[in-house]
């Protein structure tokens, strides 16, 4: 069986179980279970840290997982991204007293505090700087302050936990994170139909499917409005100068296009959710 590393806490336990729910494939009931066997669908989870899982998944011992990007370069295992599923956003900064760092070479031996050392390491030895990297598990905006580091390189979102400790961000973004899918095999069979089953989740989560009446004259308008993914549905109505019209829509985006299909002259407009698809 495909054995698949999945989360078993953290930001990303959550999400990455429901999407393998929604995917069709039967998870941990108990939440202490450390494996679970699906054998309808020949996969065999494996609850991890989300930090060890590209250690794992790297070195073979199991086919492939669900991390986050940066969890993986952190590592430098030898697992790659085979495609990103659009959770568990996040961006990484430096971040360092005002005054004392205008930009990246203004790093140049100073002592930086990250819970990424590998990931911090690579990033400045790619940009020729040269700085001594404090590794810490967690509290990293405290490093400052408590006299162990100069700079930090840390996860942010609003920045307000770096401007409580007086501190402000500095530099170029050195990562935009987000959770993926990874595997040192990535043609091992099964893998791409895990990969096509957790797009089908995206692309439901993504959009709608829009249904309409419309006059016939009216289509080649609408369509602009309604292209869909390749083209939309049109059917024949009794009404010979009636159509109607199936397309995908963003989900974002349902209650402007709505509004721009009545404008045109399109009735009965419905929407409704996609459970699963396959693109």
């Amino acid at each position: 069986m495909l054995k698949i590393a999945v989360p078993n806490k953290g930001s990303l336990a959550e999400t990455a179980g429901e999407m393998l729910h929604e995917a069709g494939y039967t998870g941990r009931r108990d939440p202490r279970a450390l494996t679970v066997a699906d054998p309808r669908n020949g996969v065999e989870f494996f609850y991890l840290r989300p930090r060890d899982i590209a250690t794992y998944v790297g070195s073979g011992a199991l086919d492939v997982g669900i991390t986050g990007r940066d969890l993986l370069l952190d590592s430098r295992s030898a697992a790659t991204e085979i495609t990103s599923l659009d959770f568990g956003h996040s961006t990484f900064r430096f971040a360092a007293e005002p005054g004392l760092v205008s930009g990246l070479a203004d790093l140049q031996g100073r002592r930086i505090a990250t819970s990424y050392p590998g990931l911090v390491e690579d990033f400045l030895q790619r940009h020729g700087v040269e700085a001594q990297l404090v590794r810490l598990d967690g509290a990293v905006e405290s490093a400052v302050r408590l006299g162990v580091a100069d700079a930090v390189a840390d996860v942010v979102s609003t920045g307000s936990t770096l401007r409580a400790q007086g501190l402000e961000i500095v530099g170029p973004v050195i990562l935009e994170s987000t959770a993926v899918l990874i595997s040192a095999q990535p043609d091992r069979p099964g893998i791409a139909t895990l990969q096509r089953r957790l797009q089908g989740v995206l692309v439901a989560r993504q959009y709608v499917l829009m249904d309409y009446d419309l006059p016939r004259v009216l289509l080649e308008q609408a369509q602009a409005v309604t292209p869909g993914l390749e083209s939309p549905t049109v059917s024949a109505l009794a009404d010979p100068d009636w159509v109607a019209v199936r397309a995908m829509v963003p989900r974002n985006d349902t209650n402007h296009v709505m509004d721009e299909l009545y404008e045109l002259g399109a009735r009965a407009i419905l929407v409704s959710p996609i459970h699963a698809a396959r693109i």
